[in-house]
């Protein structure tokens, strides 16, 4: 499957993939046709022909008087249409993934959508996120829930808070990863000294959840809920101080040990869904255990800028002589490093 970010004129919207849109909604092709110049998402299936996913989003910053109850003012991101046809691929997060990278991008403040509450399934995975009832909108086609997601407000779960990191008191790492599996398993933070953009990346890679293996000492003293700082090796390119970068934040879900799986069914329906490995590489993992820890964790943001190892040293008091593979860190060298970034310091809260 691939991800396209095309323009409305440039997508058929005589696809089957639409006719339930058209069924919902009177208007849609109408709406559709005015669109011609705006930009969606667009998922197709293995023959890069058929639709299987569909996604607009829009800021908005002033206050919702079509709802009720009415929402003030605020700078929104608005789920302006969002259709997948489920298969298994887990669609829905990545697309999740792209509503809040648009967010985050903006300044925004909450994302809303509007769903009639027939498609149950799309509402329980708004809610796995955060998304909370906040009003209703009625029209001539009938009354679509509302939801609203507060991207600044700490929820009870790291997901329900998702894309935002809480430090409490939860350890702090820098952790490394080469080139190769950066690329594969962080598309969004992928070195681009031309456009860094999140927005603009269209990898079908782009998922909220990831599962990584490693070998690298000290792992097995990782936990749930601590906060990785993703540190990208050199590429061998040029001197490592400019090369290696820190590039991504994410919060720890489960830690394993490989022997922790009772048989290699077991480790690759574990493993297979969020990991960068194809079947065959997760086979012979198994079989030679070079890389016993097993990490599953949200990736919850790739950072504006890149802040290389030279710079963590130079003015952030990194220790050049720490072992780099895995790090501790306090909460002020995190923060330091996401200041230099750029990022919103809401995102990341005590």
């Amino acid at each position: 499957m691939t991800l396209s970010r095309q323009k409305f004129k440039d997508i058929d919207l005589s696809d089957p993939f639409f006719d339930s849109l058209k069924k919902d909604y009177e208007e849609f092709p109408t709406w559709f046709a005015k669109k011609a110049e705006d930009h969606a998402y667009v998922f197709y299936g293995d023959d890069d022909k058929s639709i299987e996913g569909f996604l607009y989003l829009k800021r908005e910053d002033g206050p919702l008087t079509d709802v009720t109850p009415a929402l003030p003012a605020a700078i929104r991101i608005k789920v302006g249409t969002m259709k997948i046809n489920p298969h298994g691929t887990r669609l829905g997060e990545r697309f999740l993934k792209k509503i809040f990278d648009h967010a985050i991008t903006e300044g925004a403040k909450e994302v809303y959508v509007t769903v009639f509450e027939k498609h149950s399934a799309l509402v329980a995975l708004f809610e796995r996120y955060g998304f909370v009832k906040a009003s209703t909108k009625t029209t001539k086609n009938g009354t679509e829930l509302v939801l609203v997601k507060e991207m600044l407000v700490d929820k009870g779960s790291t997901l329900e808070r998702y894309p935002l990191v809480k430090l409490g008191t939860q350890a702090i790492y820098l952790l490394s990863i080469k080139p190769i599996w950066h690329t594969r398993l962080l598309p969004d933070s992928i070195l681009k000294s031309e456009d860094a953009s999140i927005v603009m990346d269209v990898s079908h890679t782009n998922s909220i959840h990831k599962v990584y293996l490693a070998g690298m000492r000290g792992m097995g003293r990782i936990q749930v809920g601590d906060v990785i700082l993703i540190y990208r090796t050199t590429d061998n390119l040029g001197p490592a101080r400019y090369r290696s970068v820190a590039t991504s934040v994410a919060v720890v879900e489960e830690s394993r040990h490989i022997s922790t799986f009772p048989d290699i069914n077991a480790f690759i329906r574990y493993c297979q869904p969020y990991s960068v490995f194809e079947l065959d590489e997760l086979k012979s993992l198994w079989e030679t255990q070079d890389y016993p820890h097993v990490l599953r964790f949200t990736y919850n943001f790739a950072l504006p800028k890149r802040i290389t190892r030279g710079k963590m040293i130079d003015a952030m008091g990194f220790d050049p002589n720490e072992y780099w593979g895995l790090m501790r860190l306090s909460k002020k060298q995190l923060r330091d490093v996401l200041f230099a970034a750029g990022l919103d310091e809401n995102l990341v809260i005590d």
